[in-house]
């Protein structure tokens, strides 16, 4: 109450006072006129706060306050004008939520809005096109029961958005959609999803494109090798000087013949998104063979190469594929590190999964190269690479075949200090010995 409000409250206590006090005066009845007095000016408040709580309860609308006098009436004006302000406040966020509303109708990307609880909000017609969401029969529907594909399900279910899903439209097979959910409010969800068919056409054009060149040349280069390991089987045979230029040919040839086979199990790696040959693999002995091979690997070179298991956990997945992502690992391990240098491989689970690591004492990568090491032909030091006879795809084999065992790969390396490869498996991947 400011100080308007109780100064005329002062005023008017003083008037009725006075006026009370001059009826007594007349009557010689102080004491009731004053009482009856200051009763009725309590009974006339009492009746404007009746008036006031009976408008608030029933108004409809927009509707204005009742009419007051004195005290009361600016106590009405007041609200009168507080409702006004809300009013023109109330106007102008229901046209921003218009507008907002009307852009985002107007995009091509479907937008959904999600409660905490993944229940249907609110979403634009794109959605309706692209997932096929029926206004308003959807509406406060939960998300998992509408797109009923298991890999959607697990991708919500896990909260984990850090990387968008692509999956076919449930409307539509021939189109492919990229679904990015973010979380924001009160962990309400925001999902957005982008018609990619065009991009995903031409990628598979690429991977087609690759996997039948790769297949191709397979033949070719294979004649090729044949000639030039008879020539050296013969060498006696041939011109000397001819030599050391057939046997860089038959290194060449043979790092071709690498790649190629490396781009063919990447092609195969793409084509189905789970391997079929999904059955429990004894990890502890698939690393005791790779370990073999290092060893063999690094021959004069005499790197100390630890293992550390748990014999009684297996992985559900394809051993060969397996085989090809672990011994990546490994094996650029012995390459990258320092003669006598020491690898320690280590596989073991907790309450997050199962996980593989392969630590190295070697150079080290820069933190600016670490984001990219999975991409096909990176190369940190392509001199290096060369050296050591790499495709520059072995990082991405591991890559894809993590992918297809719903696993992912964490690099941590420093400079001088060496690597740290990690492989982390989810608990569904599991299998303990026994079962």
């Amino acid at each position: 109450m400011n100080q308007d409000w109780r100064g005329s409250l002062i005023r008017h206590l003083l008037l009725l006072s006075g006026a009370c006090l001059l009826l007594g005066l007349i009557t010689g009845e102080y004491a009731w006129v004053l009482v009856l007095g200051l009763a009725g000016y309590l009974g006339w408040h009492l009746q404007q706060l009746l008036r006031l709580h009976k408008w608030l309860r029933t108004r409809e609308g927009d509707e204005a306050p009742p009419e007051g006098y004195g005290l009361w009436g600016e106590v009405l004006d007041s609200i009168y004008h507080l409702q006004r302000r809300d009013q023109k406040v109330r106007g102008r966020l229901q046209a921003v939520i218009d507008r907002v509303q009307e852009s985002t109708a107007a995009l091509k990307d479907a937008v959904i809005m999600l409660d905490r609880d993944g229940n249907l909000e609110w979403w634009n017609i794109a959605a309706e096109k692209l997932l096929g969401l029926k206004t308003p029969q959807d509406s406060g529907q939960q998300i998992t029961n509408l797109l009923r594909d298991p890999r959607f399900i697990d991708y919500f279910d896990n909260h984990n958005y850090n990387e968008p899903l692509e999956l076919p439209s449930p409307v539509n097979n021939h189109l492919r959609l990229q679904f990015h959910i973010t979380r924001y409010g009160n962990r309400e969800h925001l999902m957005l999803v982008r018609d990619i068919t065009r991009l995903h056409q031409l990628e598979q054009m690429r991977k087609d494109f690759v996997a039948n060149v790769s297949h191709e040349l397979r033949t070719p280069l294979t004649v090729i090798s044949g000639y030039l390991e008879t020539l050296l089987d013969n060498v006696e045979n041939v011109n000397p000087r001819w030599l050391r230029a057939l046997q860089q040919m038959q290194q060449q040839g043979g790092r071709m013949q690498n790649l190629l086979n490396d781009l063919l199990l990447l092609a195969k790696l793409e084509a189905t998104d789970y391997p079929s040959d999904n059955q429990p693999v004894a990890v502890d002995l698939l690393l005791l063979s790779i370990k073999n091979d290092a060893l063999a690997l690094s021959g004069e070179r005499h790197h100390r190469i630890s293992l550390e298991v748990d014999p009684h956990l297996k992985l559900k997945g394809s051993e060969t594929e397996l085989r090809s992502a672990f011994s990546n690992l490994v094996f650029n391990a012995v390459k990258y590190t320092p003669d006598e240098g020491e690898i320690h491989v280590r596989w073991w689970s907790d309450e997050q999964g199962a996980h593989l690591s392969v630590q190295d004492t070697g150079l080290g990568i820069e933190a600016k190269h670490l984001p990219r090491l999975t991409e096909r032909f990176y190369r940190v030091d392509s001199s290096r690479a060369s050296n050591t006879g790499g495709t520059g795809l072995g990082l991405a084999i591991v890559k894809h075949v993590l992918l297809r065992h719903r696993a992912h790969l964490d690099i941590i390396s420093h400079l001088g200090k060496g690597s740290t490869f990690t492989c982390h498996f989810p608990p569904l991947q599991m299998v303990r010995r026994g079962q």
